[in-house]
């Protein structure tokens, strides 16, 4: 297996641009928003920008892609969405983003809820995707259903428990409030939000995460454990396991 290397570039006020690196000097990123910040770490580390991974259309995702894929020449790798432009290779659910320069290649799978193409990349026992799930939180449904959201993350759930788990957004402490007050007897929620915590005080990021923890501590990865569903009922008493309960508790967390 590869020696990989993933580093964060972080990006606005609270965006992760990942940057992967395997042998070598040659490199690759995932949902660059912003060119800037990857100039300079590439400028400063002396990196060839060879390939770039978009995991949805948002502008804090891919505002900087075209002006790095023409400075650097590099490829461009993201879902089939003509809101997104300069794609070189146009990904589906059970396609490969091959990297030959890195040595790696990650399957793609179709994620949609966040957004209606949103695709996530996973392989290396890494999973970049971007605004799907997030530590302790998923995304909000701006374009999908709960329903959908409930098929992407459990095709995210089933993945194996070691897998990391890189998001596009520093949010996990906010995420933590939130999940308390869904589960506050989760004793595995407590301690990972006082890790949290810890951190953020430090200034230390929170990611990437470990989907095993995930599945114990992330509200939105436990939609069928007894305690979310009493909490939905709480709000909504026809909500049942699965989508029915994501859907309370998404909106939940949209108006707190």
């Amino acid at each position: 297996m590869p020696d990989i290397h993933v580093t964060a570039i972080p990006a606005f006020t609270d965006n992760y641009i990942w940057l992967i690196r395997a042998t070598g000097n040659d490199c690759a990123v995932v949902d660059p928003g912003d060119a800037s910040p990857v100039i300079e770490v590439l400028r400063r580390q002396g990196l060839d920008l060879r390939y770039i991974l978009l995991t949805h259309h948002h502008p804090d995702h891919v505002g900087g892609a075209q002006s790095l894929r023409t400075r650097f020449h590099a490829e461009v790798f993201g879902p089939q969405d003509t809101r997104i432009q300069g794609v070189d290779h146009v990904l589906r659910e059970g396609d490969t983003a091959r990297l030959p320069l890195l040595g790696l290649d990650f399957d793609v799978i179709e994620v949609p809820g966040h957004t209606a193409t949103h695709i996530a990349y996973h392989g290396h026992g890494l999973l970049f995707c971007g605004d799907t799930l997030f530590s302790v939180g998923c995304g909000r449904l701006f374009e999908g259903s709960a329903e959908q959201m409930q098929q992407s993350l459990d095709k995210l759930a089933a993945l194996p428990a070691q897998t990391q788990v890189y998001c596009g957004h520093e949010y996990t402490l906010s995420n933590c409030r939130f999940a308390l007050a869904v589960e506050p007897e989760n004793e595995a929620l407590q301690s990972r939000a006082q890790q949290v915590e810890d951190a953020r005080k430090a200034g230390r990021m929170t990611l990437p995460s470990r989907l095993g923890e995930e599945l114990l501590v992330n509200p939105f990865l436990r939609t069928r454990h007894r305690s979310v569903i009493q909490s939905a009922r709480k709000r909504n008493p026809a909500a049942t396991a699965g989508a029915a309960t994501l859907a309370v508790i998404r909106d939940w967390k949209d108006h707190a």
